[in-house]
């Protein structure tokens, strides 16, 4: 079965304009994405999905692949779906084009989960460590059911720790996305749901149409690139790694 990783990439970001194409350890953050997608093991090719022509040129000046995507498309998944629409690939992956510290080793997890389950749908979490994160509204916090689906994704801290409970396993998502080909259609057919324009997570209209998700757990203390801090902290930690 043939695999993609597709990578959208929208110019206009209300709180970092410009992001793909900013500069971190002397590369624009898309190609860090593209990079780290492309040694994917199980990988049969990595497209950039964009709207913008200065995106694409800066993915194609380095190699990389990209299709322009029209700029109607209402979330990074629509985006997805215009770019393999005329592509053969039984699975895809959607990763999110602000992860510079995505392995690839969790692409490969993705892609062997999604055929020896036989799933529609599966994505990533790892476990939080550091309260600031619990609390902050830029990191998705989910909670799990006993086999491992999603129960629910929010922006706001859950489960709430009632009266001074002892603080469980919380869980932070990793911004990426695995779908099968045929529910993927399906996914973007779907119209937008109450929760998914409530907290402006778009992984709720699976949940909220009676659809599940798997969710896989991995150690990763990497993190997406949302608002300037986010920029200058990846700067810091890739020019370490650099030295």
């Amino acid at each position: 079965m043939r695999k993609l990783i597709v990578i959208p990439a929208r110019y206009e970001s209300t709180r970092l304009p410009g992001k793909p194409l900013l500069e971190i350890a002397g590369k624009p953050l898309i190609r860090l994405v593209y990079e780290r997608a492309s040694e994917s093991r199980l990988q049969d090719g990595v497209i950039v999905a964009t709207d913008d022509e200065r995106i694409l040129h800066a993915v194609t000046a380095f190699g990389g692949d990209a299709v322009m995507t029209s700029s109607s498309c209402k979330s990074g998944t629509d985006r997805v779906f215009e770019a393999v629409r005329q592509r053969a690939a039984g699975l895809i992956i959607n990763l999110q084009g602000d992860e510079p510290f995505m392995r690839p080793d969790m692409a490969d997890l993705l892609f062997s989960v999604m055929e020896s389950e036989n799933l529609d749908m599966a994505t990533l979490c790892s476990p939080i460590t550091d309260d600031r994160e619990y609390h902050d509204p830029n990191t998705v916090k989910i909670v799990l059911d006993g086999k491992g689906f999603a129960l629910y994704f929010s922006r706001s801290p859950i489960p709430y720790l009632r009266n001074g409970a002892a603080r469980p396993l919380l869980y932070k998502h990793i911004g990426i996305y695995a779908f099968k080909r045929d529910f993927l259609e399906r996914f973007v057919k779907m119209p937008r749901s109450r929760l998914e324009e409530l907290e402006s997570l778009e992984q709720l209209r699976v949940l909220e149409n009676g659809f599940r998700i798997r969710v896989l757990t991995t150690q990763y203390d990497g993190f997406g690139v949302d608002t300037p801090a986010d920029l200058e902290r990846a700067r810091l930690a890739l020019d370490k790694k650099i030295m």
